[in-house]
């Protein structure tokens, strides 16, 4: 029995999905030099959907640069282990005059981009794969797709229409983004496209037990200081509904853990019974910014409070980036939730 259409597909116009497999499968045909761009600070749905599409295109003849726009390249420790890691490219070494190609994914706004947002401005033609329904709308094809459940789940369909069969390399690349993006089915993104995505993957040869005990069951001694100094800073502001928590820079130093240790907090902090909105807070290094998380129960679309500090995301799960001390960011954020 054929399973109905995925709702998502609806959110796409398919005049754009006919042409990026257009532009994708000329590129593989001339052996063009494709971009594959993950977002800053890449998480699991960022950084499969890229080495998913470094498999399938390089494997068909394009010449592929995964990468994002950060240096140096910093894999977070979960994903160490993931098939094409080792193909990454620092973007100092990629010529813009020499790409033919951009593929951005799980980048809702072209600031995620860092340091290969000036591709843009050279005018490379640029494929946008996203499912945060705050994309801007950045690039030359837009397959932004909100109901999507994962940037992985967009990516599956090109790879689909593109006729690339999945491979284990493949489908543990796109597992590693479906299974984090929706946080192991839990939340309610999940839908039955999600479900079915997820047992093809698995019967393609990803790991499942393997990958669930690196990304969710193994947590370094550094990862663990970290969570108990946040935790001990745990607030509640009842005005709000919200509960907050932060690390600094010193922290992460001192735990010996990256900034992927610290957005795992988030995860921990959104669990709490009393509040409707969690924040955590990251302070960056050598600034006085901190990269801010936000969760919301569904009650508050924290997805367009990060959008209007200059950040996005969904309605329930966003970030942004925020200038100042800690006890201003939060007075922000306070203020705009109540306001919400």
């Amino acid at each position: 029995m054929t399973s109905p259409p995925a709702p998502w597909l609806s959110d796409v116009d398919p005049d754009a999905v006919d042409e990026a497999v257009t532009r994708l499968q000329a590129a593989t045909e001339d052996g063009a030099s494709v971009v594959i761009a993950a977002h800053i600070g890449p998480d699991g749905d960022a950084l499969g959907a890229a080495l998913a599409l470094h498999h399938a295109l390089s494997g068909r003849g394009a010449r592929t640069l995964p990468t994002w726009g950060e240096e140096p390249l910093r894999v977070p420790a979960a994903y160490a282990d993931l098939p094409g890691v080792d193909d990454l490219v620092a973007p100092s070494d990629i010529d813009p005059e020499a790409v033919d190609l951009l593929v951005s994914v799980d980048s809702s706004s072209a600031s995620r981009l860092g340091a290969l947002e000036p591709l843009l401005g050279a005018g490379v033609p640029t494929i946008v794969v996203d499912h945060h329904p705050t994309n801007t709308r950045f690039g030359t094809v837009h397959l932004v797709a909100p109901r999507a459940a994962a940037t992985v789940v967009i990516v599956d369909e090109l790879l689909r229409r593109l006729e690339v069969p999945l491979d284990p390399d493949i489908a543990t690349c796109l597992y590693v983004g479906l299974v984090t993006d929706t946080g192991r089915f839990q939340h309610a993104s999940t839908d039955r496209a999600a479900m079915e995505l997820g047992g093809r993957l698995i019967d393609a040869g990803a790991p499942h037990e393997e990958l669930t005990r690196r990304l969710f069951g193994t947590r370094t001694v550094g990862e663990l200081t970290l969570l108990a100094r946040a935790l001990a800073r745990l607030t509640f502001v009842p005005e709000a509904s919200l509960v907050h928590a932060f690390v600094t820079a010193e922290d992460l130093e001192e735990a010996g853990a990256g900034m992927e240790a610290a957005e795992a907090i988030i995860d921990v902090v959104r669990t709490t019974d009393v509040a409707e909105v969690a924040v955590v807070a990251r302070e960056a290094v050598g600034s006085r910014g901190w990269r801010v998380s936000l969760r919301s129960r569904g009650q508050v679309d924290v997805g367009r409070i990060a959008t209007a500090f200059g950040g996005g995301g969904h309605d329930r799960a966003s970030g942004f980036t925020g200038q100042g001390t800690y006890d201003e960011v939060l007075a922000s954020i306070v203020a705009a939730v109540q306001e919400a």
